[in-house]
């Protein structure tokens, strides 16, 4: 028969937090669970008249306005009687909360010091790491989706209660083969109970208490079978920080081979700071079909992937390219515990979730953490130098392949996230860049200046912990960085006069990446591979989809071939020289030297355009020699002693530098 179990409770063997008073309480009842409904119950007292509740409009971590508010059908409400008796079903919630903006309601007719209790569900249907999903499978929920605020009483401390109905437990043990624990995976410590109903059929309570509401919004939670390991790391104190790693859906990975990796990663990290902002740490993961994505958290991530990224049985020793992917996710997140959620922008620091956070140094934080997931994963061991450098080739390729590096700088793709990464269209590859991408080549830039200029004494890595270390200082341990800070920070590590030249060129302006020049400097030779950039290159500068109607426009490249006869995103190509369109057709027609006539659609209207490759091609090459489609990297050849000359001795040595360096922080 299935079970319930807790991932975290008073057996922990550190000593238990003191007990909270909780001001306020939510009781989150998953009964509806079949319609994907969370029914909540909120209770506190008014210190105001007229309370206002409100949701955030995004959650920290994802740079969009998500209107989580949205998925909240109504809000009821009543005033509790002073004798304290207590309603026997929710009828008694006649009051219905006014809404005053998109997402914030208020109370009327409240006085302050009244006990209230407050009513709603809310829709959760949403496989991503950043709301709410609920069906006979798996609770799961941020309560930055779940959990309506208190306006003005933020800062007090919370009680949560989840109540699983048992019919839950039943559509586990019909949906599973084998006998399994339904276990409770959150950063928070809980305690579990089980509950009598009056429908007879019982059910269970998890309790969770948070220091304030702003607490319990950085910690997400799952209820499903899930399969799980734990593991130690220890800091430079040789204090042991205890981690728990759990796997919800479908999957049959190789749960031995996943602990020894993470922890190779994870001890990799805090060996690197000497420490960790938290004292336990949770990874939740649901393995899926094709989806993919993190969210990272103070003391847990939230991780979906598909499952055939997970281990398999007979896992190689260097791991496959669809492994490494996940172990880049996890490290990815990892770090950012000590590298957003402690190191934070400064915009971040006590941030209202209302509105948008405008900031330029998401490069830093993302681009930096982009840099250093994939470098870890080799520092720990866990993958080759060669391994490694595939993945930076492919980040660098990314970068080549986008033309909109010359349009948007990576401080403005920073402050536009907002409106543009997370809304991405057939133009963005156009008119700009991601801060993820160009953000971890930035780094890598950055960090081999830093290298070279410092006589191979500083990283980007005691960049970062120079920052980890001022937030330490701090009674709430955590710091808001700005621009300015970045180059005090840096200038410490390198001459300032380098530092602004730097920032200048590469992450205010748009000036060409150094990557050549540096990752040849340090023992690396880029070789361009001619094969796939000829097979890759984009026909007529257009990518298109082959469909049974013809070729659809998925993107047209400014200044091509396609852009240049009229052809646009969304057409559907049906004719080319009068055959049929296919990809095939479209290649072979990609430098013709005759003028080609083409029939498509657009919407609902026939179009006919004329193309003429040859004319536009000429001045696509220099471009094309000049940035090639793909490029590999690999590591200076060695010799033997006698044949080796000081040149190839000292690309070794530079290689060797940068890629062995953090053996220093290994001690």
């Amino acid at each position: 028969m299935t079970t319930l179990s807790v991932s975290k409770d008073s057996s922990s063997s550190r000593e238990p937090a003191p007990k909270l008073t909780a001001d306020i309480s939510y009781q989150l009842d998953f009964d509806r669970f079949f319609e994907h409904l969370v029914d909540v119950t909120l209770n506190f007292t008014a210190d105001t008249a007229s309370p206002r509740l409100w949701l955030p409009a995004w959650i920290p971590g994802s740079y969009l306005m998500r209107e989580f508010a949205r998925n909240i059908t109504a809000v009821y409400y009543r005033i509790e009687n002073e004798e304290g008796k207590e309603h026997s079903d929710d009828s008694s919630f006649k009051q219905r909360a006014q809404k005053i903006d998109k997402n914030t309601w208020q109370l009327p007719q409240v006085e302050a010091g009244q006990l209230l209790s407050v009513h709603y569900e809310v829709y959760c249907y949403d496989l991503s790491v950043r709301t709410a999903y609920v069906d006979q499978q798996r609770l799961y929920g941020n309560f930055t989706s779940l959990a309506l605020a208190v306006e003005g009483q933020e800062k007090k401390p919370v009680q949560v209660s989840l109540i699983v109905p048992a019919t839950f437990l039943a559509e586990q043990n019909l949906a599973t083969d084998d006998d399994g624990d339904i276990t409770l995976a959150c950063g928070l410590e809980a305690t579990h109970l089980s509950v009598d109903s009056q429908d007879g059929h019982g059910k269970h309570s998890y309790s969770l208490q948070a220091d304030s509401y702003y607490e319990l919004i950085d910690h997400p939670f799952e209820i499903a079978a899930q399969t799980s390991f734990n593991f130690i790391v220890q800091d430079e104190m040789h204090q042991a920080l205890s981690h728990r790693f759990f796997i919800s859906g479908k999957h049959n990975a190789n749960m031995g081979r996943l602990q020894q990796d993470v922890t190779q990663i994870c001890q990799a990290y805090v060996s690197w700071l000497g420490d960790a902002p938290f004292d336990d740490y949770t990874f939740m993961t649901y393995a899926s079909g094709q989806d993919y994505g993190g969210l990272e958290h103070i003391n847990s991530t939230s991780l979906i992937t598909p499952r055939r990224d997970l281990p398999s049985i007979d896992e190689p020793k260097i791991p496959s390219s669809d492994y490494q992917r996940f172990l880049g996710l996890c490290s990815h997140e990892y770090f950012h515990s000590w590298w957003v959620k402690t190191v934070r922008p400064d915009v971040m620091l006590d941030v209202d979730l209302r509105k948008e956070a405008f900031t330029p140094l998401l490069w830093v934080f993302e681009g930096f953490t982009s840099y250093i997931d994939d470098f870890m994963l080799q520092a720990s061991g866990v993958i080759d130098k060669a391994s490694y450098l595939k993945l930076l080739a492919e980040q660098i390729n990314r970068y080549y392949q986008t033309d909109g590096r010359t349009h948007q700088s990576v401080a403005e793709s920073s402050f536009d996230a907002w409106i543009k990464l997370y809304r991405s269209d057939e133009n963005t590859g156009n008119a700009g860049i991601s801060y993820y991408n160009k953000g971890a080549l930035v780094a890598l830039c950055l960090d081999l200046t830093l290298q070279q200029k410092s006589a191979g004494r500083y990283r980007l890595f005691d960049v970062v912990k120079a920052f980890y270390t001022q937030a330490k200082q701090n009674d709430n341990k955590r710091i808001g960085i700005s621009s300015a800070d970045i180059g005090t920070v840096i200038s410490q590590f390198m001459p300032i006069a380098d530092w602004e030249d730097f920032e200048q060129r590469y992450v205010n302006g748009v000036e060409e990446l150094p990557l050549e020049r540096l990752l040849t400097k340090n023992g690396i030779t880029i070789h361009e591979d001619v094969k796939e950039t000829a097979d890759k290159k984009i026909p007529w500068g257009i990518r298109c989809t082959e469909t049974p109607a013809g070729l659809k426009v998925n993107r047209v490249k400014r200044g091509s071939v396609a852009a240049k006869a009229g052809i646009s995103a969304h057409d559907v190509i049906i004719a080319i020289d009068g055959i049929k369109a296919d990809n095939k057709q479209l290649t072979a027609l990609s430098n013709a030297q005759h003028k080609i006539t083409c029939y498509l659609f657009r919407r609902d209207e026939l179009v006919c355009v004329s193309v003429l490759p040859s004319v536009a091609m000429q001045a696509q090459d220099t471009v094309e020699k000049a940035f090639p489609h793909k490029v590999n990297l690999r590591l200076a050849k060695t010799e033997s002693s006698q044949e080796q000359d000081d040149a190839s001795q000292q690309a070794v040595l530079a290689w060797q530098a940068w890629l062995d360096g953090m053996k220093r922080y290994q001690k």
